[in-house]
């Protein structure tokens, strides 16, 4: 009667426990080949998302937060731009920001933080050849 009662409880436990270990090890093995591929991925995505150069920046437009249409708030750190303070004016939208909040934002990416409209080499050689 003891044994059968060891047999009852060993046999169980002793049947599931290659299945966990099993599971664990498929559980461990997925994690890291995703790890290693979001590290790729990411490298990939920083690579192809460039922000826009110093000599881009400098051509856009620079403006006092009294001439702003749009509203005073940078977007980007979410303080009133004052009316003597200069700010940097994204010309196909017409929002304005800090000027070092712009260049920080435009050097790494090359969109409106509010609009996300795009600043290409493109816009840039529209600005410099109107017609």
């Amino acid at each position: 009667m003891i044994l059968s009662v060891f047999f009852a409880m060993f046999l169980p436990c002793a049947g599931m426990s290659p299945v966990f270990i099993v599971y664990f090890c498929l559980l461990w093995h997925a994690s890291n080949n995703t790890n290693r591929n979001d590290y790729r991925s990411q490298a990939v995505m920083t690579a192809e998302v460039k922000g826009l150069s110093a000599t881009y920046l400098e051509k856009l437009p620079r403006i006092t937060g009294k001439e702003l249409v749009m509203g005073s708030e940078c977007a980007v750190c979410l303080d009133e731009i004052e009316s003597e303070q200069p700010a940097r004016l994204i010309p196909v939208c017409n929002h304005g920001f800090h000027i070092q909040c712009a260049d920080a934002w435009l050097s790494d990416n090359p969109v409106c933080p509010v609009c996300r409209a795009n600043l290409d080499s493109q816009f840039f050689d529209a600005l410099e050849n109107p017609c």
